[in-house]
């Protein structure tokens, strides 16, 4: 598999590639999956996401993988490390992880698993010294993920996006600090 970032017990996650348009359309641009982000994107959003991903590891080194998982070849999700970049939010320019897992793979930690990669990938590799993640209060699943990783709730990062509906507003921050993941270690 070419572009390979990380490898994990049941992941392999890798640079986005053709053919990942249809496989995020097919799996990912669900109005479960998308609930929480505006709901199901057109296939131009999609490609434009990708491409933006593709950009940000040709630039930075980093950015959002497919996350294919080992036991079946198929695409179960995307997670990565990308720079917040909403001109809304508070931090910009800080890294940011975020994840996204296909509905029929939801409760199997695969979300977990990813995101723990990408915590060390973020401070070990590419020295961060502060890690956010986004989402809104009725994402309980993300903050559930968040929260199992010491990830403090940051109020003073919050903002509201009127590109999202009422109910996923305010966009809540969490942030992981370089030296409270190095002593929680």
């Amino acid at each position: 598999m070419a572009d390979i970032v990380l490898e994990t017990e049941r992941l392999v996650l890798r640079k986005p590639q053709e053919g990942d348009v249809d496989l995020q359309d097919r799996w990912l641009n669900t109005p479960a999956v998308m609930a929480h982000l505006g709901g199901p994107k057109e296939r131009h959003e999609i490609e434009a996401k990708l491409a933006k991903a593709i950009a940000s590891h040709a630039r930075e080194g980093f950015g959002f993988c497919m996350a294919i998982e080992k036991a079946t070849g198929e695409l179960v999700g995307h997670c990565g490390l990308k720079r917040v970049d909403n001109p809304l939010a508070k931090n910009v320019g800080d890294m940011e992880i975020g994840w996204l897992i296909r509905e029929d793979r939801w409760r199997r930690g695969y979300a977990s698993e990813a995101v723990a990669a990408f915590i060390e990938e973020a401070f070990e590799r590419h020295g961060a010294p502060v890690l956010a993640a986004l989402t809104s209060d009725t994402n309980r699943g993300s903050i559930a993920v968040m929260e199992k990783f010491g990830m403090t709730r940051r109020p003073d990062l919050f903002f509201s996006d009127p590109a999202y509906p009422d109910s996923d507003n305010p966009t809540v921050v969490y942030t992981l600090d370089r030296s409270d993941r190095e002593r929680a270690k």
